[in-house]
């Protein structure tokens, strides 16, 4: 039987005041000004994992750990209950399963999305669930990858949507286009000239934004690369998902894919 973490642990990265637990009213004095539970250090990226599947919560939750700078503090074994773990311990990222029992990962990371908008969501993909991936773009997640993928991915994903980027696995993102091509919406070169078109109204400037979108760089990864206040860059990424008409980092990424517009290689000191 899954056995819930205490519920008492209710921290909000915002800073706002915490959600009454199951166990009473919260006590002020027992969190630090940035919602951090008491004992964790600075920085940390807090991290609940959602699967049916023991096996593959126990894999998460391994790899997780191999970054110093992650803790996973809560499992669920479907998406009601990592809702409601969510709620009780504020995680800065939710790693969701597409598919379980009752309450799955697209219902759960829409709810998660609409009450507490403060934690980002990574989806957990298989092959043939390219429907999944699409509807969860609507669904407001900023992360998608593949279980199959490199660890590493994984690791990278929950970093990049902690830091408020979109992370889009390189298989993820081809199987997205690929499958955007063959559902009636017309060919992959109709939809490459689509969003060729749609990019077309872009300024320079915004359309080197997107770029480094469609690579998954955080708003202070792209202050550093273009030499730009992180303000700066907040408000050309706003005016890009207004022009594209998308509501999210994730679905510009997309069409950053579809254009062909790649993001330029990092700087020598990044790749060393």
């Amino acid at each position: 039987m899954n056995r819930r973490p205490d519920a008492t642990r209710t921290a909000d990265p915002t800073g706002a005041d915490p959600l009454p637990s199951a166990d009473g009213p919260p006590t002020h004095t027992s969190r630090a000004a940035d919602g951090t539970p008491p004992g964790t250090p600075p920085g940390t990226i807090r991290v609940l994992v959602a699967d049916d599947e023991p096996m593959i919560r126990a894999g998460v939750r391994a790899v997780l750990a191999t970054d110093p700078g992650i803790e996973v503090v809560a499992e669920a074994a479907d998406g009601r209950e990592a809702v409601e773990l969510v709620r009780a311990h504020r995680p800065h990222v939710a790693v969701l399963d597409v598919r379980m029992p009752g309450t799955n990962g697209l219902d759960a990371a829409a709810e998660i999305r609409r009450t507490l908008p403060a934690t980002g969501v990574v989806m957990l993909t298989t092959f043939g669930e390219d429907d999944y991936i699409l509807r969860a773009l609507g669904c407001g997640a900023a992360g998608f990858l593949i279980k199959s993928g490199e660890p590493e991915e994984l690791v990278a994903g929950v970093r990049a949507v902690a830091e408020g980027a979109a992370y889009l696995s390189p298989k993820v993102a081809a199987r997205v286009v690929a499958h955007l091509a063959s559902t009636g919406a017309g060919a992959l070169a109709g939809r490459r000239d689509a969003a060729r078109d749609r990019v077309a109204g872009l300024t320079p400037r915004e359309r080197e934004v997107l770029s480094h979108l469609g690579g998954g760089l955080s708003n202070g990864q792209i202050a550093r690369r273009l030499h730009l206040v992180e303000g700066t860059v907040k408000a050309h990424v706003s005016s890009v998902l207004a022009r594209l008409g998308v509501d999210n980092r994730a679905a510009a990424a997309v069409v950053a894919h579809e254009a062909g517009i790649l993001p330029p290689p990092p700087p020598p000191a990044e790749q060393r």
